[in-house]
Order: structure tokens, then C-alpha cells, then sequence
């Protein structure tokens, strides 16, 4: 035995084997590990595509143990947009920037492997940055949850092309959901993640939507005088401060800080409770349930799949929406979001979400 292997062997007796792991402490709970500790939590994979992105945000959200979490998605031209706002622990505001560093982690002896590999090595919010425009965390504090932004380029970073099918959710044999059908997109990602995760309630939806989201829930806990006479928002979990605002503009400059940009019409809609909120995820799918009996096999019975080109299923979505139009000035009737089709074996489904006018 080497002299410096006897040292470490010393070490390890002394302090235990976390202190060979660490190459600086940070505070908090957090640390940068050493190189070594790093490579032998290397992921089995990296960056591929956004999809990949919202799982590792969604996986940083489980282990920070939030039980809500909102993610907000929307894309202009070339760029996509994501923002999560969870209520787990949260992170100080002197490392914002260094969780996205390359070793840093909370996870010194908690890493997680997953039906997405290993999670927890110090590497998985650096990969995210590396890999996209923008990744920074908006808002957070001890314990009052965290809001992390984020914006790329999808011709760098590549995404499915077609975003807005929602997967069919079926029961397994076991009694747990899973995602059977419909592409891998990012609405699929995060229904998976719901689906491992059912004690996490998800909302999934537009910046306006999860802001008024947050907004209903938060007005069904808070107290009436933190309604009423909250002199100082900040106290407050991050997702229950826009329930505080009393003013569209206020409103606008409290949901800006947690990385969701809404315009003051919007604001005015949501204090004025025009704007619906969202089901969770697991609640605005259907699912297909297994039937009590098992049918005798027929051997007769066409079993092709159903596929459809995205591009006509955007050609379908259109015209279901001029259809729309006649309901919509009979009936006083808004279409939110594009209508959701959702492809099965044997059947097409179409799903339609509205807002009344008063």
C-alpha cells in the first residue's frame, strides 16, 4: 500500500468516505464534487433534445420534494420557452448561478436512478445551460420553492415536431398508469413523469394559464387577511404571490419575477377570475382502463394501428377550429389552446377547451 493510499484510507476512517467526494463545500447543503466522484455519476445520457430538458427540471423539482409543480410552455418562431415553478426547498440566493456549474449539487449521498438514468451527480443543470440559450433561476429562497427560466433555439436543439397530440394514458396490469400511445413530445415527458410520480400534482399549460392556476389554488389556503392586507409578498411560497396582487400591473411585475410574461389584459382576466384554471396533468387525460374480463381471442380482428402524419393532424386541428368559429359566435363561446386530438387503435378522439364570456 502507497503512502498517499494509506492517507486516503485515514481520511475516510476520520471523516468518512463524503469528505473524499468533495473538492469545496458551498453552503446550504450544497457542494462541488471532485472530478473522480463527478465522472462515476456520468449519466448514461446527455442533452439530446427539450424533451430531455424538461425531464432533468421535473427531476430537479421531485428531489427538492415539491408536491406541486407548474410548468409553463410556449414557442415564437424559433424559440421555445419553459418555465417551472415548483414549492420544494429551494435554493439560496447566493447560488442561483452556481447550480448550473459544472460538480455543484445538494446530492452528496442521495443520487437517484430512475427510468431516466442516474440523477443527483452534479451534472444534469450544467448540461442544461450548456445546451440551450438561456437556463437561470428566477426566483427562489429556503423553503418557499423555486423558479427556474428557461429559452432555446429549436433549430439548435432540436424538439418533436408535433407538440400539441397528448398521449393516450392507459392502466398496466399492475394497476399503474403509463403512457401507451402518442409521440414523444413534450406534453408525453411530462405525463410520464406524472405518471411515476402520481403524489405530485403537475399543471401543465401556457404562462396565463399556470399564472391563474396558481392564482385560484393559493386563494383556497391562503388566509383572508394575507389576501386582503399581504404588505409583503415575499414571505409568501413563490407560487402563492400572485394570489396577493390587487392591481393587472402589480400583477404583471410579480409573475415577470418568477420568469412567466403575461400582458396586463391578461392580468385583468385573471383577477377578475375570466381565465379557467388548469387540471392537473393525470386529470385533464383520458384513461383507457382494462376491460374486467378478458375477451376470448378473435382472430379475425384488425389489428393495424392507427398512425396519422402530423402534417394532416395540423390540417385537422385547423379546420376543427374554423368549425369552432359557428359555436363560438352563437354561444359566446373562446377556444383556449388548439383543440387536442389524441390518435387510438380504433378511434380518434377530439377534445375541446373553452371559456365562457360573461
Amino acid at each position: 500500500m502507497t503512502d498517499r493510499e494509506s492517507l486516503i484510507d485515514f481520511v475516510a476512517s476520520v471523516s468518512g468516505e463524503s469528505h473524499l467526494k468533495v473538492e469545496e463545500t458551498l453552503g446550504d447543503g450544497f457542494v462541488r464534487l471532485r472530478v473522480s466522484e463527478a465522472e462515476r455519476r456520468q449519466a448514461k445520457h446527455d442533452i439530446r433534445s427539450f424533451e430531455d430538458v424538461v425531464v432533468e427540471l421535473l427531476r430537479n423539482s421531485r428531489d427538492a420534494h415539491a408536491r406541486r409543480i407548474f410548468v409553463a410552455n410556449s414557442r415564437e418562431g424559433d424559440t421555445r420557452s419553459l418555465t417551472i415553478v415548483d414549492d420544494g426547498i429551494g435554493v439560496p440566493r447566493h447560488l442561483h448561478d452556481a447550480v448550473f456549474q459544472p460538480r455543484v449539487t445538494s446530492k452528496l449521498d442521495t443520487m437517484v436512478i430512475d427510468r431516466w438514468g442516474v440523477h443527483g451527480r452534479g451534472m444534469a443543470l450544467f448540461s442544461v445551460r450548456s445546451n440551450v440559450t438561456e437556463a437561470r433561476v428566477a426566483t427562489s429562497d429556503p423553503h418557499k420553492g423555486c423558479a427556474v427560466v428557461v429559452t432555446s433555439d429549436t433549430t439548435a436543439l432540436p424538439e418533436r415536431s408535433d407538440q400539441s397530440t397528448w398521449p393516450i394514458v392507459e392502466r398496466g396490469a399492475d394497476g399503474r398508469l403509463v403512457c401507451a400511445k402518442g409521440p414523444h413530445n413534450i406534453v408525453r415527458r411530462v405525463l410520464e413523469f406524472a405518471c411515476e410520480h402520481p403524489e405530485i400534482d403537475i399543471y401543465l399549460g401556457s404562462p396565463a394559464e399556470c399564472a391563474s392556476t396558481m392564482c385560484e389554488i393559493a386563494r383556497e389556503v391562503l388566509e383572508s387577511t394575507d389576501l386582503l392586507f399581504c404588505e409583503d409578498a415575499m414571505r409568501l411560497p413563490i407560487w402563492q404571490r400572485l394570489a396577493v396582487c390587487g392591481i393587472a400591473t402589480e400583477l404583471c411585475d410579480a409573475a415577470d419575477t418568477m420568469g412567466l410574461s403575461i400582458s396586463e389584459r391578461t392580468a385583468h382576466r385573471i383577477l377578475a377570475l375570466e381565465l379557467a384554471p388548469l387540471e392537473t396533468v393525470l386529470r385533464q387525460t383520458a384513461v383507457e382502463d382494462e376491460p374486467a374480463e378478458t375477451p376470448a381471442p378473435d382472430i379475425y380482428r384488425d389489428r393495424r394501428g392507427l398512425s396519422i402524419h402530423h402534417s394532416d393532424l395540423d390540417e385537422f386541428r385547423r379546420e376543427l377550429q374554423t368549425a369552432f368559429d359557428v359555436l363560438s359566435e352563437r354561444y359566446y363561446l373562446h377556444l383556449r389552446g388548439e383543440p387536442r386530438v389524441s390518435i387510438g387503435r380504433d378511434e380518434i378522439r377530439v377534445r375541446f377547451d373553452i371559456e365562457k364570456e360573461d
